[in-house]
C-alpha cells in the first residue's frame, strides 16, 4: 500500500510534510489502525538497507523492490482491470526519469504496460519544450492518434511534461480529443486525473505552479536492470536568455544528501551498478536545499560524488548536467580521486564566442570553459569530454561563429549534441533584434557538424589497440545488433563500443566484459572480446530470470518501487 499526499502548499510547507507526514486526517488514504501495521510492515526490509534510524527511514523516497512484492498498492475497485498503457518521452535525461516515475504511478494504479506495437488504453506523452519542433511533433502525433480513439471510445490520452506546463489548456484547445493535461510540478496526480476523466466523461487539466513533492517520493518503473538516474535537484536558478526551463521547472530545489545517499544504497541493493545524478545544474546542488534546516553549501556536490564512492557494489557514477559557472576545483578533485566516478564530462559550452555568451546571459567566458577542460586532462587524462552547441543565436556574427569553432578545436570534444537557435516564445532571446535567417543559420550548422565529426572520429581513433572495460547495454541499443550477432556496451568514459561476445559465453545486459578496440567511427568504435574476461553480475542474473519468465525485459525489469509513504511524525 501507499500513500498519497494531495497538497496545494508552498514548497516549504510542501517539505515539511514530505519530512514529518502529514496532520490533516484526509490526507491519509488509510484509517490510522492499519497506516501504522502498513508502517511497521514497510519499514522492516528498508532497515537492512539504511540501519535502525527511524527518522532516516521517514525521509527516505522510495521502497526496495522487496516492498513491493509483499505490499503492493491497492487498486481502486471502480478501475477497469488490467487497462494497458503507453509511454512516449520527448527531451532530456530529466524527462526521461519522470516517465520512469510516470510508469511506476501507472502500474501502482492497476495498469499493464503495452506491447510493442499494440494499442494502449491510455497513450501518455511526456513532453519537451526547448524546441519549437517539439511543439510541432507533439501535435501532428496528437493529430495522428484522433481517428485510433474515435475508433476505441475507451482509450485515453494524457499529456504532461513541459510542453503541457506551458501551454496548459492550449492543448485542449488544439486537441480537444485529449482527455488529461497535467505539468511538471503534480506528476504524481496522473492516475486520479484518468479516472476522474472517465468517471465524468469531460477533459481533466491540472497545472499547478510550485512543486507538489520531488519526483523521487513517486513510485519508479525502471527500463534497465542495471543503470538508474537518481534525481538531486529540481529547477533551475539561471536566467539564459534562450530557455525556458527554469519557467516551467521551478526554482532550483535541492534534496538532502541522505536522502540521496538511501535512495542510491537501495538501487544497489536491487542490482544496480551505474547511477546518473541527474539536475538541471548539478554542480549548483547545496545551493538551496528544500529542507530549511540545511545551511547553503557550496562544496555540497563534491562531497556528494565523494559520498558514491563509499557505496559498496556501486560501480559506476555519472552525473548531467553541469554549469561551467558552478565548476569548482573540489569537484574536479572529487572526480579525480573517487574510483567509481567515471572520466567522462558533459559540460554546456553552447558558443565560444564572449559576446553571445553574454547575450546569452551564461555567466562565463570561453577562457574560463577551456580552463576547466585541461584541469579534467590534468587529472583525467583519459577523460571525455562532450557539449551542447547552439548555433544562430540572435546577433551571431560569422566572427562569433569563427570564435565557436576555435574553441571546438581546442576542446577537442569526444561528441557534440549540436542545434540550430530555435526561437521560444516567452524567452528574452525572442525579443532580441538581429535573428539569424535560416539559410546562414544551416549553413553556420553544417560546418560546425564536419568540424566535429571530424575531431569525433580522430579522438575515436586514439582508442585503437586499447582495451576498456564494457558494462553491457541492452540488446536494442546496437541498431545492427541483430542483423551482425553482436552486443554493445558502455566503457567507463561513456563511449559506445560494439563487440562479439567470446565463443561460449553467456553475456547479458548488466554484465562486465574488456575488449580490445579494432575499429573506430565518429560515434561508435568496434572492439574484440579478451578471452575470459566476462564478469558476471547480479544485474545479469536479474536479466536471465526475467527472460526465463519469456516477458520482455523492460516489461520485467525492477519491478515498481514505491515511493515511501508519509508517516505521521512521532
Amino acid at each position: 500500500m501507499w500513500v498519497q499526499r494531495r497538497s496545494r502548499l508552498a514548497e516549504k510547507r510542501a517539505f515539511r510534510v514530505y519530512r514529518e507526514g502529514p496532520r490533516d486526517r484526509d490526507a491519509l488514504l488509510l484509517p490510522a489502525g492499519e497506516l501504522r501495521r502498513t508502517r511497521a510492515r514497510l519499514f522492516a526490509p528498508v532497515a537492512s538497507i539504511i540501519g535502525e534510524d527511524v527518522s532516516a527511514m521517514r525521509a527516505l523516497p522510495f521502497l526496495a523492490e522487496t516492498c513491493v512484492h509483499e505490499y503492493p498498492c491497492s487498486v481502486p475497485e471502480d478501475h477497469p482491470a488490467n487497462r494497458t498503457y503507453e509511454l512516449r518521452t520527448f527531451g532530456c535525461q530529466m524527462n526521461v526519469h519522470d516517465s520512469e516515475r510516470l510508469a511506476g504511478l501507472l502500474e501502482a494504479d492497476g495498469h499493464v504496460k503495452a506491447e510493442d506495437g499494440a494499442s494502449a488504453d491510455v497513450v501518455v506523452f511526456n513532453t519537451c519544450a526547448v524546441r519549437e519542433n517539439a511543439d510541432d511533433r507533439l501535435y501532428g502525433t496528437l493529430g495522428h492518434l484522433r481517428p485510433i480513439k474515435e475508433a476505441n471510445p475507451g482509450m485515453q490520452i494524457a499529456v504532461g511534461g513541459c510542453l503541457a506546463q506551458k501551454d496548459g489548456d492550449t492543448v485542449l484547445r488544439r486537441a480537444p480529443w485529449v482527455d488529461v493535461v497535467f505539468g511538471t510540478h503534480n506528476m504524481g496526480s496522473l492516475p486520479a486525473l484518468l479516472r476522474r476523466a472517465r468517471h465524468n466523461q469531460a477533459a481533466q487539466i491540472e497545472i499547478v505552479d510550485s512543486l507538489q513533492a520531488f519526483p523521487s517520493t513517486l513510485p519508479s518503473k525502471r527500463d534497465s536492470l542495471h543503470a538508474g538516474w537518481v534525481s538531486i535537484a529540481v529547477g533551475c536558478n539561471n536566467t539564459c536568455t534562450f530557455c525556458i526551463v527554469p519557467s516551467l521547472r521551478g526554482k532550483q530545489l535541492d534534496r538532502a544528501p541522505q536522502e540521496i545517499v538511501a535512495e542510491v544504497r537501495a538501487l544497489v541493493a536491487e542490482g544496480v551498478l551505474e547511477v546518473t545524478l541527474l539536475g538541471q545544474n548539478v554542480n549548483a546542488y547545496g545551493s538551496s536545499f528544500a529542507d530549511p534546516a540545511l545551511p547553503r553549501d557550496r562544496g555540497a556536490f563534491a562531497k556528494l560524488l565523494r559520498s558514491m564512492g563509499e557505496i559498496e557494489g556501486l560501480e559506476r557514477v555519472r552525473f548531467t548536467s553541469p554549469h561551467p559557472a558552478e565548476f569548482t576545483e573540489d569537484v574536479v578533485l572529487a572526480m579525480a580521486e573517487t574510483p567509481n566516478v567515471c572520466p567522462h564530462l558533459h559540460m554546456p559550452l553552447q558558443s565560444g564566442s564572449d559576446r553571445v555568451l553574454k547575450a546569452m546571459r551564461r555567466s562565463y567566458r570561453s577562457a574560463k570553459y577551456l580552463g576547466i577542460v585541461r584541469r579534467v586532462r590534468e587529472l583525467l587524462p583519459d577523460a571525455a569530454i562532450t557539449t551542447d552547441i547552439i548555433v544562430g543565436f540572435p546577433g551571431e556574427t560569422e566572427e562569433d561563429f569563427q570564435a565557436t569553432l576555435d574553441v571546438v578545436a581546442q576542446a577537442r570534444f569526444a561528441s557534440a549534441y549540436t542545434f540550430q537557435y530555435s526561437k521560444r516564445p516567452g524567452t528574452p532571446a525572442a525579443e532580441l533584434p538581429d535573428q539569424i535567417d535560416k539559410e546562414v543559420v544551416a549553413e553556420r550548422y553544417q560546418r560546425l557538424v564536419e568540424l566535429q565529426e571530424r575531431i569525433c572520429l580522430e579522438e575515436n581513433e586514439q582508442q585503437l589497440g586499447r582495451e576498456a572495460e564494457l558494462l553491457v547495454s541492452a540488446p536494442h541499443e546496437g541498431k545492427k545488433n541483430a542483423q551482425t550477432s553482436r552486443l554493445s556496451g558502455r566503457s567507463r568514459d561513456g563511449r559506445l563500443v560494439h563487440f562479439l561476445p567470446p565463443e561460449g559465453a553467456q553475456l547479458r545486459p548488466g554484465d562486465f566484459v574488456r575488449v580490445r578496440i579494432a575499429h573506430a567511427a565518429p560515434h561508435h568504435l568496434i572492439g574484440e572480446a579478451v578471452a575470459g574476461s566476462h564478469r558476471p553480475t547480479t544485474a545479469g542474473d536479474r536479466y536471465s530470470r526475467s527472460q526465463a519468465l519469456e516477458e520482455p525485459p523492460t516489461n520485467k525489469s525492477a519491478g515498481v518501487s514505491l515511493g515511501l509513504p508519509l508517516m505521521p511524525a512521532r
